[in-house]
C-alpha cells in the first residue's frame, strides 16, 4: 500500500507543478504585455522580454521565451515555459506551457 501512496503523492506534486507552471506563463505573459504598450515602438521586444522574465522564479527563467508582437495597435505577448519533473530546475517535460495575453498599444500624443 505504501508504494501506491507515494505513486499517488508523486503524482499530484507533479500536477501541481504543472499548474504552477502554467500560471507563471500567464502572469510573465500578462506583465510583459502591460510593459509593452507603453514602450516606445523600438524598444518594445527588449521591454517586454525583461518584464515577461522579471518575475518568474530562476528555476523557469532559464528556458523562458518571452515574444510581443504589435499589429494595428494591438500588442500580444506570448511566454513559453518547460513543465519542470518533480523538482524546478533540473529536467523538464519534453512538451511546454504557453501563456498570452494582449492589449491596446498606449498612445503617448506625440505621433499624430
Amino acid at each position: 500500500m505504501t508504494p501506491l501512496i507515494i505513486l499517488t503523492l508523486v503524482l499530484l506534486w507533479q500536477f501541481v507543478l504543472a499548474g504552477y507552471t502554467w500560471t507563471l506563463a500567464g502572469n510573465a505573459a500578462d506583465e510583459a504585455v502591460r510593459q509593452a504598450t507603453a514602450a516606445h515602438p523600438y524598444d518594445r521586444q527588449n521591454v517586454c522580454d525583461e518584464a515577461g522574465k522579471d518575475k518568474l522564479p530562476d528555476a523557469w527563467v532559464g528556458d523562458a521565451e518571452v515574444e510581443c508582437t504589435t499589429a494595428n495597435g494591438y500588442v500580444t505577448a506570448r511566454v513559453i515555459l518547460d513543465v519542470p519533473v518533480l523538482f524546478p530546475g533540473a529536467i523538464a517535460f519534453p512538451f511546454e506551457v504557453e501563456g498570452e495575453a494582449g492589449a491596446i498599444e498606449e498612445d503617448d500624443g506625440l505621433t499624430r
